[in-house]
């Protein structure tokens, strides 16, 4: 009786222990290695100092939305800009899919980055990524539409003639390559995945759009301000597919940084983004294509509501592998 008296109390004392390290530290939709106490949907920086890191060298990646070559040169500028605000060398690291760039801050191998719309909140739940900015025009507007296109005389003339064609799509975890698309296909058409049209994954919205104009998709969802980019490099021309659906105005690339830099650090990165004069930089000739001339603030609670919305449409999980 005594044993059992004592395991009773040991079961209640681990049972109050639990709930008071529940309550300690509340997470939401976050994996079990992060805390949410502030409610903002994104990993707190952790309170034990030991858990912190000062790195001295920062690895920063952008979404794989193209080529990473592309990109490359593209954030030149920046990233030099970043090494005298943060006192630390910088390395653009060119990751080759969304899934790798998630996993590579989950793991520890990547400080700064710039995640895609779709993989936003992947990244914020399972590898601890604090979104803080995102690019804007110069009047601060922002955002993209995912739009789906063709090729002139595939004889798609509207949504609907999709059925029994191909669409493809970028990879599962964009946002405009493939969740918008599904969840507004189904909600306004009745049209489903591999039961009304044929899939196929491209990898990258350039593969997809090069796929749509030299004929080899029927068509694909794609985010146009990657097709105006596109267009603005000559690397297609504006007539060269026509657009038969576009969305309402999706948050694009949120950056931000790992949750548990130090907060001196997380200082730093945010001064370096906030304070880049973009005038005669590689970043400008890059991305004025698609009219984007500086960095705003944004919060992932308020702006990436409407993705979390869509996500939950279509049934995705943010729990991790």
């Amino acid at each position: 009786m005594a044993r059992s008296l004592w395991m009773t109390g040991l079961a209640a004392t681990l049972l109050v222990a639990g709930a008071a390290s529940a309550q300690d530290c509340p997470r939401g939709d976050l994996d079990v290695r992060y805390c949410d106490r502030d409610g903002d949907l994104v990993a707190d920086t952790p309170t034990d100092p030991s858990q912190l890191v000062d790195p001295d060298t920062l690895i920063f990646a952008y979404t794989p939305v193209e080529d990473p070559a592309v990109y490359r040169t593209a954030w030149s500028d920046f990233i030099d800009h970043m090494k005298e605000v943060t006192g630390k060398e910088v390395v653009f690291f060119p990751v080759q899919s969304n899934a790798a760039q998630i996993e590579a801050m989950r793991s520890g191998r990547l400080h700064v980055a710039g995640f895609n719309t779709g993989s936003n909140p992947l990244a914020v739940n399972c590898a601890g990524f604090v979104p803080f900015t995102i690019m804007a025009s110069k009047d601060g507007n922002f955002g993209y539409e995912m739009e789906i296109i063709t090729h002139p005389g595939s004889g798609i003339e509207k949504v609907e003639d999709i059925k029994g064609k191909t669409l493809a799509f970028t990879a599962p975890t964009s946002n405009s390559g493939f969740k918008a698309p599904s969840a507004l296909l189904k909600a306004e058409f009745d049209m489903v995945a591999d039961r009304d049209f044929q899939t196929t994954f491209s990898g990258k919205h350039d593969n997809s759009i090069l796929g749509v104009v030299n004929g080899d998709y029927d068509a694909a969802s794609i985010a146009n301000s990657v097709a105006h980019r596109m267009v603005s490099r000559g690397v297609i021309a504006p007539d060269s597919y026509k657009t038969i659906y576009k969305s309402q105005t999706f948050p694009t690339t949120g950056f931000g940084y790992a949750n548990n830099l130090t907060p001196e650090l997380q200082e730093k990165i945010k001064e370096a983004f906030f304070g880049f004069d973009w005038e005669g930089t590689t970043l400008q000739e890059e991305f004025s294509k698609s009219d984007e001339s500086q960095f705003i603030p944004i919060t992932y609670q308020t702006h990436w509501d409407v993705i979390r919305k869509i996500d939950a449409a279509n049934d995705v999980s943010y729990a991790c592998q």
